[in-house]
């Protein structure tokens, strides 16, 4: 009969039954007991009441009960510590048994009581068994040392079993040599500082000898260590390659992985002219291919991989082609996996067949297949010059299949044709014309707005066509509403005459009528532009745009080289390094792929360089989603602008017509006057001054000088504290001077004079830069309201909170004290915009301990206006990128006494939660930044 019985329903009273079961003397009913106490132990019932009964059954011969009672003692010792300590003589009698299974299985045990009062008992038996005659007490021992390190590191050191572990690298027995790796590794990882496997030409040597006996794990912790060896040259790494190539042809996936680790790390040395480097090339294909014969979830894991090394390295697949093809029963994730690898080994030689492929593709049933398929075909386009004309004519064809979701996926790749070939395919555009009302999705109604601005003067009614946009122009999204503004300003400058009333309806409405910031700024700036200077206009509007580039999804070549060095891990299937998804950062060290060695150095050969390119220009690439905190310098964000300051000339231009007179030499006469009035609101003044008044209007309160948020003023001293004297005031910060505004209220029946004022010490050194002055006696009933200027080179003490401000107010009737709190937002400087590198490389140096992460709840701004918020308050956005669909602002700000703190704000759209990451040298300020920040951005 099978164990299963243990596990029915058991009954009440149970417990003093088992009692009496486990001390009886017939081992069989012992036996039988323990099964029963384990069993209850497993389905979660609470047996720690048996513990010294079952701790007596340690005493015995039989193999399969002392294994029981082992598991037992291992799931209680933690919360019966005391009692644990009744079974160390057991455990150490166990160690010097004959049985050598016995032996192990006492150490391995104890290695598992993370208890530590036992661990001093632990040491001697430990130091026995790694030098046991038998390997199968060392190997186990050897793990033992790396759980004993995680209990208590300094007991381990001061014990020498790390020597120990280090001579059994060169043990006998390959299982041995294994594990002792295993455990250096593990204790090497959780302290990156220690050069514990030490690794040279010897040790390595040994590796590779034990590498041909271990089992499958044991060879994957071989070749992992192997791949963090540096060899001293070209001739080592050819060395090491040709031993580790055999492991490409084991049936476990794991270690072809790793060996296919091992080599893509050390091929980066071996010179492209030698044989060896062509025929190790030839061998990594067949493995890679094998794998893609497994079920689907290794499928998926070998194929993320394999995305990673045809980056690296795609002359390694470029026969394989047809391997990537896509099966009928594949599942989703491996079809657009699949369909990626194809476009990146897509050349010259192949791409018939491909597009041939992926037009079958197109008629498949799963939408989001059928979607990356029709991209894939304009990806094709761009990266293979000579395919271009057949792969438009292939999305013309799918686009007469009438297929919603096709035509609009069509409509966007060949906008990015265009792009690439000007002047080549325009004559599709009338086709893509005739599908207009079909559109529904932000990204096609965006694509082809952009491409009836672009090519206006082809198309006979592209007025039409944008006015039909125009009409639900609020409904539409912001990308579709940016680029309708720009696509009407291209069809003006090249139609004036005929688009007066749209480009003056599309500004008003950009303006005048959008809360949005991003579209006022840019109406603005071409009302701006067509009202000065209609010439610079054309000039910069209808500018020759740059060619874009093929693979705008490569990875960034660092972030690429250290995702190589983690191949067969979690990272390579995430595409993100260990640092972005390993909480806390614990033994996370960054790789990267050795230098090349003199004579390795050549050129690359052409079939690496990607076709299209020439051979020795790697194309543009926009950085990976991988690193969170990403390559910054790298991001499409232009310097700084310091010009000059504005002039008051330069804001009364904004009341002139903006679009009268200047227009001229486009229109030739000067009928075209100022918008129509139903465009200006009645509450604006000047005809449009007032509308770019919060753009260049500097005096109006509003504009670029307007200060950070100030809170409403609260009561700091009631009346009744006072003797009549009610204080109440606020914190504010304008134009880089700190001031305290306080509104003093007489609520007493004698006149109040001869105030002053003090602090005391404080966090921040806040100090009163001029005395308090009530410039007439203060009356009963009477309110004075008084600004008082501050400065910060006070005597500082660090507060408890940390804003905490002690205030002294003296006048003719007595002294009184009252505290309160600044926000610290009033101490953040005009100068804390960090320069892009300056922030990566402090991000990177701050330790991750001092990292705060909080969460801002009810706050439902885009990041455009959640930016501009912050901005007004001197926190600065460095960069903005998105990363699967969340908005990550990277922001610095810096406090009055230099120290600076960098911040990562998360923003997913639609959800009013946002994340905000905090990163300081002093950690204590991280709480009362982020009080800031929900501040700001809640008022």
């Amino acid at each position: 009969m099978t164990d299963s019985k243990y596990f029915t329903t058991t009954k009440k009273g149970e417990i003093f039954e088992l009692k009496a079961e486990l001390n009886s003397d017939k081992k069989e009913k012992k036996k039988e007991a323990v099964k029963k106490v384990i069993a209850s132990m497993t389905v979660g019932k609470d047996v720690s009441a048996l513990f010294p009964d079952v701790v007596n059954c340690m005493q015995t011969d039989n193999l399969e009960l002392k294994k029981l009672v082992y598991l037992y003692l291992m799931n209680y010792a933690k919360s019966q510590p005391d009692m644990a300590i009744m079974a160390v003589n057991t455990f150490v009698k166990d160690c010097e048994d004959p049985n050598p299974l016995i032996r192990a299985l006492a150490v391995r045990t104890m290695g598992c009581i993370r208890v530590d009062k036992i661990t001093e008992y632990l040491c001697e038996p430990l130091r026995k068994c790694l030098k046991d005659e038998d390997p199968y007490v060392r190997k186990t021992a050897a793990v033992c040392v790396a759980k004993l390190h995680d209990i208590n590191a300094q007991l381990v050191e001061d014990q020498g079993f790390l020597d120990t572990l280090k001579d059994l690298i060169s043990d006998s027995n390959p299982m041995v040599v294994a594990n002792a790796v295993a455990a250096l590794s593990e204790i090497a990882e959780s302290h990156p500082s220690s050069n514990l496997l030490d690794l040279n030409p010897q040790s390595i040597n040994k590796l590779l000898t034990a590498l041909n006996e271990c089992t499958e794990w044991g060879q994957i912790f071989i070749l992992d260590c192997l791949a963090n060896y540096t060899p001293k040259d070209d001739r080592e790494a050819q060395s090491i390659c040709e031993r580790v190539t055999p492991r490409l042809s084991h049936a476990n996936s794991a270690v072809v992985l790793s060996a296919v680790k091992v080599l893509m790390k050390f091929m980066e040395m071996l010179s492209k002219d030698l044989d060896y480097y062509g025929t190790l090339l030839k061998k990594l294909a067949p493995p890679l291919v094998t794998l893609l014969s497994a079920e689907p979830e290794l499928q998926y894991v070998a194929l993320r991989n394999i995305n990673l090394i045809v980056q690296k390295r795609p002359e390694i697949l470029k026969h394989e082609m047809k391997v990537f093809f896509v099966k009928y029963n594949d599942p989703i994730y491996v079809k657009l996996e699949k369909l990626d690898i194809m476009i990146r080994l897509a050349s010259q030689a192949n791409i018939a067949q491909v597009l041939a492929e992926l037009k079958e593709y197109a008629t498949e049933v799963d939408v989001d297949f059928v979607r990356k398929a029709v991209r894939a075909i304009g990806r094709c386009a761009i990266k293979v010059e000579q395919s271009a004309e057949r792969c438009v004519s292939t999305l013309l064809d799918l686009i007469q299949t009438k297929v919603n979701y096709v035509v609009q996926e069509a409509i966007v790749v060949i906008k990015d044709i265009f792009r690439k070939y000007p002047n080549k395919y325009e004559s599709v555009i009338a086709t893509l014309c005739e599908n207009l009302d079909s559109l529904d999705e932000p990204e096609a109604r965006a694509a082809m707005i952009w491409i009836v601005g672009e090519y206006a003067e082809r198309i006979d009614n592209a007025d039409e066509l944008l006015e039909s946009f125009l009409e639900g122009f609020h409904d539409e999204s912001t990308q579709v509403q940016l680029q309708l503004l720009t696509a009407i300003v291209k069809l003006f400058l090249k139609k004036p005459t005929e688009t007066q009333e749209l480009v003056q309806q599309v500004l008003s409405l950009a303006t005048q009528d959008s809360d949005n910031p991003d579209l006022r700024d840019r109406g603005y700036i071409y009302w701006r532009l067509l009202s000065t200077d209609p010439v610079a206009a054309k000039e910069v509007v209808l500018a020759e745009k740059p060619l874009i580039s093929e693979e705008t999804d490569l990875i960034e070549p660092t972030l690429l080289d250290e995702l190589i060095c983690y191949i067969g891990t979690l990272a390579s299937v995430y595409h993100k390094p260990p640092s972005a998804f390993v909480e806390g950062g614990r033994g996370v060290v960054h790789k990267s792929l050795p230098p090349r060695t003199a004579s390795s150095e050549s050129t690359e050969s052409p079939e690496t360089a990607p076709a299209g390119a020439p051979p020795g220009e790697q194309p543009d690439v926009i950085p990976a989603q991988g690193d969170l905190l990403g390559d910054l310098l790298n991001l499409d964000l232009g310097p700084p602008v310091s010009g000059p300051p504005l002039t008051t000339s330069s804001v009364q231009m904004g009341a002139v017509d903006l679009l009268g007179g200047g227009l001229d030499s486009l229109i030739g006469d000067n009928n075209f006057g100022a918008p129509p009035a139903a465009a200006v609101p009645a509450r604006v003044g000047a005809p449009i001054g007032s509308g770019l008044s919060d753009l260049f209007d500097l005096t109006s309160g509003v504009g670029t000088l307007s200060g950070s948020y100030v809170a409403p003023k609260a009561v700091w001293l009631p009346a009744m504290k006072a003797k009549g004297l009610e204080i109440s005031g606020t914190f504010t910060r304008q134009v880089g001077s700190i001031s305290m505004d306080l509104q003093l209220t007489n609520k007493a029946l004698q006149v109040m004079t001869d105030f002053a004022i003090q602090f005391n010490r404080n966090s921040f050194g806040l100090a009163p830069a001029a005395p308090l002055q009530v410039h007439a006696p203060l009356s009963p009933n009477q309110t004075v309201e008084i600004s008082l200027p501050l400065n910060t080179v006070g005597s500082v003490m660090k507060m408890e909170p940390l804003n905490n401000l002690q205030v002294a107010v003296k006048n003719n009737i007595d002294v009184f004290y009252f505290s309160t709190l600044y926000p610290l937002h009033v101490l953040f400087v005009e100068d804390g915009k960090m320069d892009r590198q300056m922030f990566l490389a402090t991000w990177k140096d701050i330790p991750n301990e001092n990292e705060a992460q909080f969460q801002i709840r009810d706050c439902p701004l885009n990041a455009e206006t959640a930016s501009s918020k912050l901005q007004s308050s001197n926190i600065f956005t460095i960069a903005k990128r998105n990363v699967e669909g969340q908005d990550m602002l990277y922001q610095s700000l810096k406090l009055t006494n230099g120290i600076w703190v960098l911040a990562e704000l998360r923003i997913q759209p639609g959800n009013p939660s946002f994340t905000l990451s905090l990163k300081c040298r002093a950690p204590e300020v991280s709480q009362h930044v982020y009080q800031a920040y929900e501040t700001i951005l809640k008022n």
